[in-house]
């Protein structure tokens, strides 16, 4: 290949998206689009854009797809699909793009974005981020003529769905049951090093359960936020109240900027050593 020819290929190359870790800071609900993205099985919530159009945002599509114009025209996207070309909130604002381009039942086909709108910049500021969740993936087809096929496709998908529930009384927590056990993930939007402070002064005081038979097994990271984590016994409604009253004192935790006493640096290490996968 002729120097020329080199010059012209790197010049049609598309300009990337700088990466960017907390890809979802400054929408409305941060902490609900990660859970969406990242662990909820059949969740979604509508999304009003600047323009005044409504989309619906899906935790999953069908065929892990990244958006489908529906028959009716709504445009849904879906949050846990492969794509990321270094800013997710640019892929999905594409994908919101090629939606209006593409005709009426119809998949959008996802290419590169390369640089151009982000989410922040075409949702309007008054929109509302209220998560639903879903018993199985039926909400797919509601409004649409399925086929007996379909109808078999989604009854062996719902058969995987871990049962899930968003906690009302705080934002951002999810109870879900896995088998014989249950967990509480919580995505908590504060500065890292400060949250983690403020867990350790919590956990020395032995502050950091939410209430009798739960614990605080340890934490992961998810688009530049920590999430922890409890395990526990309970229903996902007797987690409600204990969730309120550990938010209160997580709030005095995180105003305390004392500097942490030898037991709560030894809690913080051991916090920080507790990465989980759940």
């Amino acid at each position: 290949m002729g120097k020329k020819s080199r010059i012209k290929n790197k010049a049609a190359k598309k300009e990337r998206m700088p990466f960017v870790a907390r890809t979802f800071e400054g929408l409305p609900g941060e902490a609900d689009w990660v859970a969406l993205r990242e662990f909820v099985p059949a969740g979604s919530a509508t999304i009003t854009l600047a323009s005044g159009e409504t989309v619906r945002v899906c935790s999953m599509l069908p065929g892990n797809g990244a958006g489908i114009r529906r028959q009716d025209g709504e445009i849904w996207i879906g949050l846990q699909v492969a794509h990321n070309f270094g800013d997710i909130s640019r892929d999905l604002a594409h994908v919101i793009e090629l939606a209006r381009e593409t005709e009426p039942g119809n998949p959008v086909r996802m290419t590169d974005p390369g640089v151009g709108p982000r989410l922040q910049d075409i949702i309007a500021p008054s929109s509302g981020f209220d998560v639903e969740i879903h018993d199985g993936f039926d909400y797919w087809v509601e409004g649409v003529d399925g086929s007996e096929g379909v109808a078999e496709a989604l009854a062996e998908a719902n058969e995987t769905i871990a049962p899930t529930v968003h906690l009302s009384s705080v934002d951002g927590a999810y109870w879900t049951e896995m088998g014989d056990q249950r967990f509480l993930r919580w995505i908590m939007t504060h500065d890292e090093t400060t949250l983690l402070n403020a867990l350790a002064r919590l956990h020395a005081a032995g502050q950091d359960t939410l209430g009798e038979g739960t614990k605080l097994i340890g934490h992961f990271r998810a688009h530049g936020l920590l999430v922890p984590v409890w395990e526990f016994e309970h229903d996902a409604a007797d987690l409600e109240q204990p969730a309120a009253d550990f938010e209160k004192r997580l709030a005095e935790a995180l105003a305390d900027d004392s500097p942490l006493t030898s037991e709560q640096r030894s809690a913080r290490a051991a916090l920080i050593s507790r990465q989980v996968q759940v």
